[in-house]
């Protein structure tokens, strides 16, 4: 369960939850508990897409990759105080986006510049 906010930080917007908001989830405003469930579906989601051949919409890709950022700067802010548990999740979750990237842009060189076939980005 997440840690119960102080004074000076925002509380975690997923009803029932008392936990803190990281300065670098401000804007999502979720702890990184409730993030990182969010994230992860997320991320699985389109893996799962990407497995069965279909499209990632621009608009989901482009979240995954906030979402990654978002991480990244989570982890860089809680350097100091490492939780080990959350580290790994979001590591993996890091490995998660990597792949479904690595996914994306495999599909589209196998594509071509016309863009056939099945899979990759979508515009929607």
């Amino acid at each position: 369960m997440a840690a119960e906010n102080p004074p000076h930080q925002k509380a975690c917007r997923k009803e029932g939850c008392r936990g803190s908001v990281p300065l670098a989830l401000g804007g999502e405003g979720f702890c990184l508990e409730h993030f990182l469930e969010a994230a992860s579906s997320r991320t699985n989601e389109a893996l799962n897409r990407c497995r069965q051949g279909r499209n990632i919409d621009s608009k989901s890709l482009a979240l995954l990759l906030t979402d990654a950022l978002a991480i990244v700067q989570n982890l860089e802010e809680g350097a100091a105080e490492p939780n080990a548990d959350e580290r790994e999740r979001m590591l993996d979750l890091l490995l998660v986006v990597a792949n479904v990237h690595e996914y994306v842009a495999h599909d589209a060189k196998q594509r071509g510049p016309l863009g056939q076939g099945s899979g990759g980005i979508s515009p929607h």
